[in-house]
């Protein structure tokens, strides 16, 4: 593969890096003043907006999506190191461009097997920013790294189907603009082929019986950035039968196909924010002094920091390899690689940001800096979209099946 930036990744680059310099870093400490005005917490500040009208403005919007149709028509390769600047302001920066988690899956799932009625009602304004939305898969009372747990019913009643069940750290969920979720459960329970029980299929936020519960925190932290993660009751919920996405029984196969993009943007993302947390390390080095020396003479100080700049670089051409085998061989041909940086890339970025707090002390903890903050979002990301054990498991299994044969 080539390691050079084509012209058009370097043109938008050149973009996106002046969008996040003049718009962007500006705007966080004012979203974050005006959020603790608002009179309902999870309402989206007005910088927000104008940061998401400025975007459009200057062609930085729904980045995420390869189909032309109705993205950008970027490859994973391409949009990698957008995707890694944006990671830089994770609590603003994706939302600006419309790419920011639960959508982007929501709107790829929509666009690969949606019919044209629901692309219609539910992706066209997805993709115009106009409403946002949530993804129903996780629940409490099983083990959701395992699918076929999914309690969740999703039954056949004449030309409707009802949704029982109970979800949660479903994100998105919170915000008032979330209009839709995706729901995961079971159309056939007692199916022989425990990959096929399972089913998607659309849920208007206004249905009766759908009740947002409560917010879910993060390491003590509401995550406003994806709407939040809640707790989602299903009690009765009716709907159409046209609001099955895809067919019954796919839902498990939806959902390998919705998560392999979006494992490869989390990673793409933390690798911007351990670049930040080495800014944030260095600046701190250079400005304080301990025992007669600045905190950058200090040998231990100076390892934290050559050992982060090494792990960037090495997890950064591993995702680069993983973006590219996606573009040239599918996700299918790029499975290894696709497991490797979901269980490599939080680890890693965990341990930068846990250096970054011990340099910058009690500061490192507070809410004076943004470490604690990334450092919980980065921890989290080693259970979002499979916990590192179920990865390192089939990546095993993997590795083994072929001295078994």
């Amino acid at each position: 593969m080539d390691f050079a930036f084509d012209a058009r990744t370097e043109e938008l680059r050149t973009r996106l890096l002046a969008f996040m310099d003049e718009r962007v870093y500006p705007a966080e400490a004012v979203a974050q003043e005006q959020r603790s005005r608002l009179a309902d917490p999870w309402d989206t500040p007005a910088v927000v907006a104008e940061l998401k009208e400025e975007a459009r403005r200057r062609g930085l919007w729904n980045l995420f999506l390869p189909d032309q149709e109705y993205g950008a028509g970027l490859t994973n390769l391409q949009y990698a190191p957008l995707a890694e600047i944006t990671g830089h302001s994770p609590q603003l920066a994706p939302t600006a461009l419309n790419c920011a988690a639960p959508d982007t899956g929501n709107m790829e799932v929509l666009a690969q097997f949606g019919s044209a009625e629901q692309r219609k009602q539910w992706l066209e304004p997805l993709l115009a920013g106009e409403i946002r939305s949530a993804f129903a898969m996780t629940e409490p009372e099983v083990a959701s790294s395992d699918a076929t747990n999914i309690r969740t019913v999703i039954r056949r009643d004449g030309d409707d189907y009802v949704i029982d069940g109970r979800k949660w750290y479903i994100s998105g969920a919170m915000n008032p603009e979330c209009a839709i979720f995706i729901v995961m459960g079971k159309t056939d329970p007692d199916g022989a082929d425990p990959r096929r029980q399972q089913s998607m299929i659309l849920v208007p936020r206004d249905t009766p019986g759908l009740e947002v519960r409560r917010a879910m925190r993060v390491y003590g932290y509401e995550d406003h950035a994806h709407g939040g993660h809640a707790e989602v009751v299903f009690d009765q919920v009716r709907v159409p039968a046209a609001n099955l996405v895809g067919e019954e029984g796919g839902g498990f196969a939806i959902a390998q196909a919705r998560l392999g993009p979006g494992r490869i943007h989390h990673c793409m993302r933390l690798i911007g924010m351990a670049e930040r947390t080495i800014e944030l390390m260095c600046r701190r080095a250079v400005s304080r002094t301990a025992f007669g020396k600045t905190l950058a003479q200090q040998g231990v100080v100076q390892n934290w920091i050559a050992d982060a700049r090494v792990t960037v670089e090495q997890l950064r051409l591993l995702v680069l390899k993983t973006a590219w085998l996606m573009d040239t061989v599918g996700n299918r041909g790029a499975h290894t690689e696709i497991q490797a940086i979901k269980i490599a890339t939080p680890r890693a970025v965990v341990d930068i940001i846990d250096s970054a707090v011990q340099l910058y002390g009690a500061g490192g903890v507070s809410q004076d800096s943004p470490l604690a903050e990334l450092w919980a979002s980065a921890r989290t990301l080693r259970l979002a979209d499979g916990p590192d054990e179920v990865h390192q498991r089939s990546l095993a299994r993997r590795e083994l099946k072929k001295h078994l044969q």
